[in-house]
């Protein structure tokens, strides 16, 4: 009986199986979308050619006799047959770049019916019958059409509503504007982006789903853009490299500038491969199903390194029911990782973006080309990338006023800073843009050594960046007395009123922070954040860059002033945190991927970021230093500013002793000397600090001789009676006298 049960099951089991693969090999199919476009567009162009030779009486009786059965239909209106052939063909031959859909064909079945009718008005009502047989005036359909519209309202009404047919199918077929539709039947498919989104051609050509709007933009060469190259080209500075120690920075007009030329910046394109995208789109409607959640799918946006599914999930469904699926959807779609976006900023809409099989590189060119970059006349401007639409992304440093980089090695920062300093040199002459540039590493930025636009070498060492910073601090402290005196609010204010006495912007690039934050945390956040807190008014920007992303690097008080973040992959979801404040960050697949959050934004925005190879910064700093003065020099007073590092003094001169790095010590001394005892947690009270300070500052008096060695629990013995004998042990001679120097001092 047994026996009888388990043959009943494997043959149930076997049959089921083999249902399955029926089911599966069914389900394959003979042609891929884009072989059946190709070859329906092989058809159109072959369709399109005999049209033409039978319009000169060539090709044979069978071609000749189509062609005068198609005019006996269309009447004259088939003579522009061969070129609508002729652009629906040329769009099928390139699916990943143009959609052709259902509604376009319909759109021009209702332009050739309208111009037929058209046509048709344009002849002798008497002789209508006679010409429509043969092949003249609008044919048989343009009779029809006629002979339905004048007994209802006269010639020149029925002429006026068939035009305003032919318009409309037109805009139907094409989507671009009424101002763009006489450009010429060549851009007749080609969709504008609304409303940001940019809708381009379908990868899969026809068959596909109506409801599934496919938009491919990833290998676009020349694709709309929100930005700007400069307008006129600006001019070279007489470089002001010594100034007086009180004299804000300023510079002329650079009359003999020229900006680099285009032609430096390879062209080189790939295109993504989104795969299938009409089985993806139904695996994650499948899917959701599942799980009882009924979803109307969307478009979908084929970008250069994901591709983004939308859908609209129904009323009363809680959107984090949706992104809790998203380990599901990655087994489902065998793609990972996968990121959920709900909602799609602006639209009523949520997105899953799948990595694409082949990702498309985003050459800086392709951005720099496109007409709206050179409209935005912002100086700071520069380019991200583009979006998971494709639509190309650049803002403007000037409004941010800060940005923060972060990321894991490997993930694309540095590339995102070269893009970002090609960007400004492109169109800022050294007149109009100064570059402090921090290279820790010592090998990404070297490049830009000697370019006209650099206050200073390339830094490398810690010390060289923290008086770099100084400078800043002290500059932005001169230009703000300087507008003060000239009763001016701003940068903009100030160049503009004095035309040839121009204060240029100031951009600090720090490629590595973790390297300086380990030498001298409190020093580097000191500075950093009262340049974020002050610089933006007078044109002093930092671009702060790290592949430690942890709150010892990027601390609270950096975060809060420098609000704009570019979150590349990272490990966790913790560093994700650190970055953006929220999680996404560790779903990123890496090579320039990322994620840009701005205050102008509700949330961050996934773009793929531009890219330069080493041969390409190089021809553009090699064309910008062709055209440096020989009389240029650095300014001497960026690196020699007072630094005091781990008791090592440098800068220029001295200023209290080279062993004390805290500003607390003289009140630390005179506290412990006063009290007869020494101990961490009466600092803590006394000084209103931390442990770890006051437990730096134990150590410090240990090393200046004022307390004795550690006695257990027991607090230490104070070794002094006054302040003088701290003099007498190589300390100052008052508690004034103690204190560092000023870190703002130059």
């Amino acid at each position: 009986m047994a026996t009888k049960r388990k043959t009943k099951r494997t043959t149930k089991s076997r049959t089921t199986a083999s249902r399955a693969k029926s089911r599966s090999r069914k389900k394959m199919p003979l042609l891929s979308p884009e072989a059946k476009g190709e070859i329906f567009g092989v058809v159109l162009a072959v369709l399109a050619v005999l049209l033409i030779f039978a319009d000169f009486n060539f090709g044979g009786t069978l071609v000749i006799g189509l062609f005068h059965d198609l005019k006996v239909v269309f009447g004259n209106a088939a003579l522009v047959l061969p070129i609508i052939f002729a652009v629906l063909a040329w769009r099928l031959f390139q699916p990943a770049k143009y959609q052709v859909r259902a509604w376009h064909y319909l759109a021009l079945a209702v332009f050739m019916a309208a111009f037929s009718g058209l046509w048709q008005l344009s002849v002798d009502p008497a002789n209508g019958m006679v010409l429509a047989k043969a092949g003249e005036g609008g044919g048989m359909l343009g009779y029809s059409i006629a002979n339905m519209m004048l007994p209802v309202i006269n010639k020149a009404a029925s002429i006026i509503v068939l035009l305003a047919l032919m318009l409309i199918s037109l805009i139907v077929a094409s989507g671009i504007k009424l101002s763009e539709l006489f450009g010429g039947l060549g851009s007749i498919f080609k969709r504008e982006p609304k409303d940001e989104v940019l809708t381009v051609n379908d990868a899969t050509a026809i068959g596909v789903v109506p409801e599934l709007k496919v938009n491919d933009n990833s290998g676009a060469p020349v694709l709309p853009i929100r930005g700007t190259i400069g307008g006129a080209a600006e001019p070279m500075p007489k470089p002001v490299m010594k100034e007086e120690a009180k004299e804000a920075l300023t510079t002329g007009v650079d009359v003999d500038w020229k900006k680099p030329e285009m032609t430096l910046l390879s062209q080189a394109s790939s295109k993504a491969d989104a795969g299938d995208v009409k089985a993806n789109a139904a695996i994650i409607k499948s899917t959701l199903d599942s799980f009882n959640i009924a979803v109307q799918m969307g478009e979908v946006n084929v970008g250069p390194t994901v591709t983004q599914y939308t859908f609209t999930p129904p009323s009363g469904v809680k959107l984090n029911k949706i992104t809790t699926l998203d380990t599901n959807l990655a087994l489902s779609l065998a793609a990972h990782p996968i990121r959920i976006e709900a909602p799609i900023p602006g639209k009523s809409a949520v997105g899953v973006e799948i990595p694409n099989k082949s990702i498309a590189t985003v050459r800086l060119r392709s951005v720099l080309e496109t007409p709206e970059w050179k409209k935005e006349d912002g100086p700071l401007t520069f380019v991200l990338g583009r979006d998971v639409s494709g639509i190309p992304m650049f803002t403007d440093l000037a409004k941010m006023p800060h940005m923060l980089i972060a990321g894991a090695t490997g993930s694309g920062k540095s590339a995102m800073i070269n893009s970002f300093l090609t960007s400004l040199l492109f169109r800022n002459s050294p007149n109009d843009l100064k570059l402090i540039l921090v290279d820790p590493k010592r090998v990404e930025l070297g490049l830009y050594n000697g370019i006209p636009h650099l206050l200073a070498e390339v830094i490398n060492d810690p010390e060289k960046a923290i008086s770099a910073l100084k400078w800043a601090v002290a500059e932005m402290e001169r230009r703000y007395k300087l507008l003060a005196d000239v009763g001016n609010r701003n940068i903009i204010e100030y160049n503009k009123a004095h035309p040839d006495d121009r204060l240029p912007y100031i951009v600090v690039v720090i490629d590595e922070m973790a390297d300086l934050m380990i030498v001298a945390a409190k020093d580097v956040e000191t500075l950093i954040v009262r340049l974020a807190q002050m610089a933006r008014a007078i044109g002093i920007h930092l671009v702060l860059a790290t592949q430690r992303p942890s709150v010892d690097v990027i601390t609270g008080v950096i975060k809060a002033n420098v609000p704009a973040r570019l979150a590349f992959s990272v490990a966790s979801q913790i560093d994700s945190r650190t970055i953006l404040d929220q999680m996404g960050a560790e779903k990123l697949l890496g090579k320039g991927d990322m994620l840009f959050a701005s205050p102008e934004m509700m949330k961050p925005r996934r773009i793929q970021g531009a890219f330069l190879e080493e041969s390409e910064v190089k021809a553009v700093t090699d064309f910008l230093r062709e055209q440096t003065p020989t009389d240029f020099a650095y300014n001497d007073d960026v690196l020699a500013q007072k630094v005091n590092i781990g008791g090592r003094s440098s800068g220029g001169g001295g200023g209290g002793d080279g062993e004390i790095d805290d500003d607390l010590f003289a009140e630390a001394a005179d506290a412990v000397i006063r009290a007869g005892k020494a101990s961490t947690s009466m600092l803590q009270r006394r000084l209103r600090v931390g442990y770890a300070r006051a437990a730096r500052l134990i150590d410090l008096l240990e090393e200046q001789g004022v307390v004795g060695p550690a006695d257990g629990a027991r607090p230490r013995d104070v070794l002094v009676s006054s302040i003088d004998q701290v003099r007498g042990a190589g300390g100052p001679s008052s508690v004034e006298e103690m204190r560092p120097a000023e870190p703002y001092d130059d």
